[in-house]
């Protein structure tokens, strides 16, 4: 007579003994809406007010009940992973949360000034009080002026930061080269003008023109350059060096064929970060290129028969001067435009900069 025999239940995995117990998919966004349920009616039945302090009660009490409930359930480790994921994403949302305000109120303040003949005239006999005009002038000698920097930082500083870390070692003279460009990376840029409106107006006598305004943005380009161009071929494994010298292939070959297009990619990205930073530069435009509302297509132009150029920030400036805060005039408008334009230029040649460094790249 055959005896009928339940099924045994089956043993626990390897897996989930290991994994052992976790939260389910609802627990997290429960204690999400009751934080946020909870620091309301918190507010609603106390003086407690404002947007601010409440989004800051609230992500506090999420991340204290979170703990708590991880701990309970999960244990400590789970606890503390959880506690620091959630303090990781929140330090990203503060890095992140003043650069999106500032652009949201950028492109709702400048988009309705933004227009084609906006792009494509000057303020050439416009009246700054008045409306019209654009900023096709400004355009070109941000351009040009950030490109002529460009053009002089960008190879100085990458063979500068090649020879500290190909080359320099722990010699003197590298160690003096880190030094000065340590100090230079703090230099204010309009201690960057005035070294150049010095040297270069002063005691050599050229006048003010966009090549010199460019020569200023080199100064305060150039230790940005240098650095991430530093870091970047210090993270090129040794092992390509190593593997490149045992077959015969020299060091400074080495350094063209199999280092600099190994880096190329963060190389470039430094050289977008240096561009970025003084294109927004004001004070030594001011002090060495000056005022112009008209179309100057020369960055060498700055004499006597010929006006200097003007560039993006130094004409922000202007218009906010002329505005006075009055949010209504049309050269309030203009500055808020100008300013959009100086956004979207920054972000396009980055784009740009990523396509070449992502096509050109080692694969």
């Amino acid at each position: 007579m055959a005896v009928a025999t339940s099924p045994a239940p089956p043993a626990p995995s390897t897996h989930s003994m290991l994994r052992g117990r976790r939260l389910p998919g609802y627990a997290l966004p429960g204690i999400a809406a009751s934080s946020l349920a909870v620091a309301a009616l918190l507010f609603a039945l106390t003086p407690l007010q404002g947007t601010a302090g409440y989004v800051v009660f609230a992500v506090l009490l999420y991340a204290v009940s979170q703990t708590v409930v991880s701990f309970s359930f999960e244990g400590r480790r789970h606890a503390v992973d959880r506690l620091f994921t959630t303090l990781i994403y929140l330090a990203f949302v503060l890095a992140a949360l003043p650069l999106i305000s500032i652009t949201w109120y950028t492109v709702s303040k400048g988009i309705g000034s933004v227009t084609a003949k906006f792009l494509t005239t000057s303020m050439f006999r416009v009246n700054p009080e008045g409306p019209g005009g654009g900023i096709y002038h400004a355009i070109i000698g941000t351009l040009e002026q950030s490109l002529l920097a460009t053009v002089i930082a960008a190879p100085l500083g990458i063979l500068a930061a090649v020879y500290l870390v190909e080359y320099g070692g722990r010699r003197l003279f590298a160690r003096t080269v880190s030094f000065f460009v340590d100090v230079m990376t703090g230099v204010p840029s309009i201690v960057a003008g005035l070294f150049v409106y010095a040297a270069w107006i002063l005691v050599l006598g050229f006048q003010k023109s966009g090549f010199a305004g460019a020569l200023a943005l080199f100064i305060l380009m150039l230790p940005t350059v240098i650095r991430s161009t530093e870091e970047m071929l210090k993270l090129v494994p040794n092992e390509l060096r190593e593997a490149s010298y045992a077959l015969g292939v020299p060091k400074w070959r080495t350094i063209m064929r199999i280092v600099l297009p190994t880096a190329a990619s963060g190389i470039m990205t430094g050289v977008m970060l240096g561009l970025a930073r003084i294109m927004g530069e004001t004070a030594p435009l001011l002090l060495l290129v000056g005022i112009n509302q008209r179309i100057q297509l020369n960055p060498f132009a700055g004499h006597t028969q010929q006006v200097p150029q003007e560039s993006l920030p130094t004409f922000i400036f202007e218009q906010f001067q002329v505005a006075v805060g009055n949010t209504q005039s049309p050269a309030f408008q203009r500055a808020w435009g100008a300013a959009l334009v100086l956004i979207v230029i920054i972000g396009l040649l980055n784009l740009f900069a990523r396509l070449i460094a992502r096509f050109t790249s080692v694969r």
